[in-house]
């Protein structure tokens, strides 16, 4: 009996630790986004922000460095090198060793260095060699190098906040994307929620001999269809909600929730007035300028290579070590060198050089026509977006009347149906109309927001100066 108590017990103990697991598990963290956290989260998770940065720090590191073209080209090097044929310093050394010898015998009472007739060893095949070489080369042309290495940098800036803003823009509009189709889904809801009301007064009434059993069924059925739409909708939206999640850096699976409304904060402004203020710090314009100006500086840097000297500075130190007088001895072999030259070839109009200065010129040339381009297109976009800003806003007020008023009538449908004194065609007409009258102002206030941030993108500006 007590292996059997000791054995129920585990088994219960076990059971209840499942369960409790199970239901941990089932709670699933549901995380609330504001449109501004979205966007944070997005800036500091964002992958391809990460390579931005990283492409940024490249150009800034060769802008920071640009002045080690002054730095001279050291070069170090040593080696050993044997000789074959050492006969005739063999000979010339051991005929000075005679000389000094007989000098010796002839004076006995004058110093000399020891000397000793030199044999053909193998030592004397040999000799050592080190050798320490720095040159440096200098031209006007440099100059031009470091501003271009520097202006790349800038280029880098104008890029790297391009991709901020483009990416900041773009969770914003997924956002409320999202958010009007979260609205959607809750008219969806609203209207099926509607539906099932009318199909419990659609019993009653029949119940009570107002209405015949024809209606009663087809508020039924009504209310069936409308069920399977809305879990597709509730469906489809969630797989937009992971989708979003994704895209914004969260690990997958992550569950969220939208907090916020689309209403869109009014600004009056002209297009004329816009392009005048801000026509020229449009990111696009910014960065074609930075490029044309670093062809002109890279043009700048070719003429002066080609036409103007380059001076070269080399020196080089190289002992060479020889046992010919019988121990190691050194002997410096270095040299220190001056050099002014020009490049001929390179001032020849058919030259390589000058065929691609030509390259340059014509580029340059094609970058001031895209800049033409840019800049028309970008009067035509600001104009484009302050007209649907004003015609969103005309929608806006004007499908406010329409909603106040189709509410009104869907009310009045309903009161007349729970009466007995409507058709339920009629109420559903009535909801139809209501339905679609909120999407419709719905839809333009996001059009509204749109064609803001779209605004604010293109001329590079906060815009909330003009708000209402």
């Amino acid at each position: 009996m007590r292996k059997i108590f000791i054995a129920s017990l585990a088994i219960v103990m076990v059971s209840i630790f499942a369960a409790s697991a199970q239901q941990d598990g089932g709670q699933e963290e549901v995380i609330t986004l504001t449109v501004e956290q979205a966007v944070e989260y997005a800036l500091q998770n964002s992958r391809d922000l990460k390579s931005n940065d990283i492409d940024l720090a490249i150009k800034e590191r060769s802008a920071k460095y640009s002045w080690n073209v002054f730095l001279p080209e050291i070069t170090l090097s040593g080696s050993a090198a044997r000789t074959t044929d050492i006969d005739s310093t063999l000979q010339s050394a051991n005929g000075s060793a005679q000389i000094m010898q007989m000098i010796k015998g002839l004076h006995p009472g004058v110093p000399l260095p020891e000397v000793s007739i030199l044999e053909a060893e193998e030592k004397y095949h040999w000799a050592l060699v080190g050798n320490i070489n720095a040159q440096l080369n200098l031209s006007l042309a440099y100059i031009y190098s470091i501003k271009a290495a520097k202006a790349g940098y800038e280029g880098g800036k104008i890029t790297w906040e391009q991709s901020q803003k483009q990416t900041i823009m773009n969770i914003k509009k997924l956002f409320y994307g999202l958010l009007l189709q979260q609205e959607s889904l809750e008219i969806q809801r609203m209207s099926l929620e509607n539906a099932r009301q009318r199909a419990a007064q659609a019993q009653v009434n029949f119940n009570n001999g107002r209405i015949p059993q024809l209606q009663f069924f087809n508020a039924q059925v009504t209310y069936e269809n409308q069920r399977p739409e809305v879990e597709t909708a509730e469906r489809s939206f969630n797989q937009q909600l992971d989708t979003f999640a994704f895209l914004i850096g969260m690990p997958v699976g992550t569950k969220i929730e939208l907090s916020g409304s689309i209403e869109p904060e009014y600004v009056n402004v002209t297009t004329e007035e816009l392009l005048e203020k801000y026509g020229e710090q449009n990111l696009n314009v910014r960065s074609l300028q930075n490029n044309i100006d670093i062809l002109n500086m890279n043009l700048k840097a070719l003429n002066l290579s080609s036409y103007t000297p380059a001076l070269v500075l080399s020196y080089g130190w190289q002992p060479v070590g020889t046992w010919w007088s019988g121990d190691l001895d050194f002997a410096d072999q270095g040299s220190l060198s001056i050099t002014l030259a020009f490049n001929i070839t390179n001032m020849l109009p058919w030259s390589a050089n000058r065929q691609k200065a030509q390259d340059l010129k014509d580029n340059i040339s094609k970058l001031n026509l895209t800049m033409e381009t840019l800049t028309e297109n970008q009067k035509v976009q600001v104009r484009k977006a302050v007209d649907t800003l004003n015609q969103a806003r005309e929608q806006i007020d004007s499908m406010g009347r329409t909603v106040e008023l189709a509410r009104r009538s869907y009310d009045m449908s309903v009161s007349s149906f729970n009466n007995g004194r409507m058709e339920l065609l009629d109420v559903r007409d009535a909801q139809t109309q209501l339905n679609q009258a909120m999407l419709g102002q719905l839809n333009q206030k996001f059009n509204y927001i749109s064609a803001l941030m779209d605004l604010e993108y293109e001329l590079n500006s906060d815009l909330s100066e003009y708000k209402e």
